[in-house]
């Protein structure tokens, strides 16, 4: 739970991860994990295993929903544009952190520009989006002129403060828990996998993308001795959902259509058989790192399980038994022989 603190207090919008990546990197580094980074800038770990022929890769994605400064406005304030499926409502009132080009790190606040009720009469009817919101930036700015003073410029990208906090019932409750909980469930796998000496049946290579909110952060570098293709990432909650804050969630079908039928009934056997609690699910509008490996066109064995994350893409949450559940799900899994 710690380590997952760690990885969300890491500003990593889509198309800026080289922090939290050095973070995984130096993390890995210090188990004596081999590693590469790919072009894309996503992280690649590789144990070698009983079988060399036949392979397996884990994936989590580090990248996070952010923002981009879209447009620096006559009144001292920025206006922007999403980077990932959300919508602004989900920010309204969010600390964030503008980061220049050059490295420099401002604070500000996500509004509404007409959020003073004591001078807009219709401050809650108006709708949430690019052209209503902005961000007030912590800084003595008055027009552009003083905003381009201080470096920023359109491009520069926006982070959301996460406001991590573990409770004392066990819950995790932050933004980005998409996927940073997954990757922190990796993290400690692949720890345990080396401090236990445990043997691997196959070899296995983790991949730590970071374009998954964009769409494509899995679906390259992957070797053509791989075989099973295993996305980590939420569960999706919400009506109609079998998926909760409590178990592992073993995904049947999303918007790409139905995962592997054998891979999918392994997990459930593994999960049976170790008695881990699970929940079967389709999550109608969503899409992982392995069904964006199939779209490139790898053949593959793919699956995607997950910790169940209420409220995502916003005040995410779940619970400590959720990320145990999944991390016994995986510890098996990566031990077990091919479908």
């Amino acid at each position: 739970m710690k380590l997952i603190a760690d990885l969300v207090s890491i500003p990593s919008p889509s198309g800026n991860t080289n922090d939290v990546i050095t973070f995984v990197e130096n993390f890995l580094t210090e188990l004596q994990v081999e590693t590469k980074r790919n072009r894309k800038g996503g992280l690649i770990a590789t144990i070698p295993g009983n079988d060399t022929s036949r392979h397996r890769m884990l994936t989590a994605h580090v990248d996070t929903l952010g923002a981009m400064v879209k447009e620096i406005k006559g009144n001292g304030r920025l206006r922007i544009d999403l980077i990932g499926g959300f919508k602004y409502n989900s920010i309204e009132g969010e600390y964030c952190q503008i980061e220049t080009s050059s490295g420099k790190k401002y604070t500000g606040t996500i509004l509404m520009h007409q959020t003073s009720v004591h001078v807009y009469k219709d401050a809650g009817k108006l709708e949430r989006n690019q052209e209503n919101m902005e961000i007030r930036i912590d800084e003595k700015v008055h027009n552009a002129k003083d905003i381009r003073a201080l470096g920023i410029e359109v491009g520069d990208f926006v982070s959301f403060d996460p406001r991590v906090e573990i409770t004392p019932s066990g819950f995790i409750k932050s933004r980005h828990l998409d996927d940073k909980a997954s990757v922190g469930i990796l993290l400690q796998l692949i720890k345990q996998i080396k401090y236990e000496n445990i043997p691997l049946p196959h070899t296995t290579h983790f991949l730590i993308s970071n374009n998954e909110e964009i769409g494509y952060g899995g679906n390259s570098n992957i070797s053509p001795e791989t075989v099973e293709y295993l996305a980590v990432d939420m569960g999706a909650m919400g009506d109609g959902q079998s998926t909760d804050e409590y178990t592992v969630s073993i995904c049947v079908k999303d918007a790409s259509g139905p995962y592997h039928y054998e891979l999918r009934k392994k997990l459930v056997r593994l999960a049976e058989e170790n008695k881990i609690p699970y929940k079967l699910d389709i999550y109608p509008f969503y899409g992982s790192d392995a069904s964006a490996a199939i779209r490139a066109g790898h053949d593959i064995v793919h699956g995607l399980v997950g910790p169940g994350i209420d409220s995502s893409h916003a005040f995410e949450r779940t619970h400590q038994s959720s990320i145990e559940s999944t991390a016994k799900l995986l510890f098996h899994y990566v031990q077990s022989e091919m479908v």
